[in-house]
């Protein structure tokens, strides 16, 4: 099938390279022509692990292609995929619509026969139906359907989540519009994997309520953390026994610093407003917005205390500044509250991150970036353990600690044990929840 993937982005680029995979002719439109310009030159802009070598292999057999020229992957595509950004509107927690409104319009425009105009951006429910006017108005002979499949990827593990998914959700009204996202996502039915089909409200839905539900998870193991630090109880053992019960289950017990990242945040604000508009109010979602928020400011806390109630004029090494490993994505990630408190603070940060360099250093002015935990470490009062890059789990404790001015830790990942940092020779070392 033609598919044209409108966007560039995380999402569009890695479901276009993936559809690309699947079989189906794939070209992947974008409005800035320096991006363009570096995919058509076998560049990847954003760093997903395997993604480089996926797109080169489909490029080069002919499958995926890269323009700014919208008029042209429409014409005669199967189905036109919007995968533009929502992000948060300033102020009021909405989701901005310009770009996804903007490409139906576009889209519409463009079409020459029947197309399914699909929207796998993140968007509150009642957007596909304004999608279809958009394009119908713009073009009143259009013949389309409009349908809704959400995306549910990790950074970091994006193409084995699109290629082995939970589940696929395809929101659709029409037979017609069915059977092209059935013919789409046939390789994955095949292989028994699920799709579920529902109507166009309840799969915008389902995105907003699976991400707010995960939010609460991460949130909950947090406050519980807090609860043991006070307590004497252990999280770590805490959620081994939680997530043991098959009704809880152990993915996003991880007790740290808060969720960040392009999802989480923005989704939980726009569910939250959602629930505002329509006087539904979603007060759970609202608190966990509120208690994400609470624990970077007690990650601070914990830093300065660690630092003798003052960070002025100590160094501070912090380790991983994006938002999770194995991406660059710096999007609400905790360092963003933690580091500039900080350096506002008068402590002088040295930062190490494997690939958080290119959008950090825009985003935390005043840190000195370094590439070895080892030499960021030299006469430092205290590290910090920020974001669990794989580099970070193996680290040589004594070397680390030896190269302090005093050694000290404060393990937000708890990737470590109080055992081993004392034995490695930290006169202190502090993690969450334990």
């Amino acid at each position: 099938m033609k598919i044209a993937m409108i966007g560039t982005g995380y999402v569009g680029l890695v479901s276009g390279v993936c559809f690309s995979d699947f079989g189906h002719e794939v070209i992947c439109v974008d409005k800035d022509p320096g991006k363009i310009d570096r995919l058509n030159a076998g560049e990847v802009p954003i760093f997903e692990p395997g993604l480089q070598a996926l797109m080169a292999k489909n490029v080069a057999a002919g499958r995926l292609s890269f323009t700014l020229d919208l008029a042209e992957a429409v014409a005669g595509a199967d189905a036109v995929f919007i995968a533009v950004g929502t992000p948060t509107r300033r102020g009021d927690g909405h989701a901005d619509l310009t770009y996804v409104m903007a490409a139906a319009a576009e889209i519409g425009r463009a079409l020459t026969g029947y197309t399914v105009i699909v929207t796998k951006s993140t968007v509150p429910v009642g957007t596909n139906r304004k999608v279809a006017e958009a394009a119908a108005e713009a073009n009143p002979d259009a013949k389309f359907d409009v349908a809704s499949n959400p995306e549910f990827l990790r950074e970091g593990a994006a193409i084995d989540d699109f290629m082995r998914p939970d589940r696929v959700v395809v929101g659709v009204e029409s037979p017609r519009a069915r059977k092209v996202m059935a013919d789409i996502y046939r390789p994955l039915f095949l292989r028994e994997f699920p799709v579920v089909y529902t109507g166009l409200e309840s799969a915008e839905m389902i995105k907003y309520a699976a991400n707010a539900f995960l939010a609460a998870k991460i949130t909950f193991i947090n406050e519980i953390a807090a609860l043991c630090e006070k307590v004497g109880a252990d999280i770590k053992d805490v959620s081994k026994g939680m997530g043991m019960d098959g009704r809880i289950g152990n993915k996003f017990l991880h007790a740290g610093p808060g969720y960040g990242g392009s999802c989480f945040p923005k989704d939980t604000m726009a569910l939250a407003r959602m629930g505002q508009d329509y006087a539904v109010p979603m007060q759970i979602t609202e608190t966990v917005i509120k208690v994400n928020d609470e624990i970077k400011r007690r990650m601070i806390d914990k830093i300065v205390d660690l630092c003798d109630g003052s960070v002025n004029g100590k160094i501070v090494t912090v380790l991983g500044v994006t938002f999770k490993p194995n991406t660059d994505d710096m999007r609400d990630a905790p360092s963003l509250t933690i580091v500039p408190a900080l350096v506002g603070a008068g402590a002088k940060v040295r930062v190490v991150d494997p690939q958080g360099q290119r959008e950090g250093e825009a985003l935390l002015p005043g840190v000195k970036w370094l590439d070895s935990p080892y030499q960021a470490a030299s006469g430092a009062h205290l590290v910090v353990l920020l974001t669990e890059w794989n580099e970070f789990r193996a680290l040589d404790l004594g070397k680390l600690a030896k190269k302090m001015e005093t050694p000290r830790m404060a393990d937000l990942r708890n990737i470590y044990s109080l055992a081993e940092a004392t034995e490695a020779g930290f006169e202190t070392y502090a993690a969450v929840g334990r």
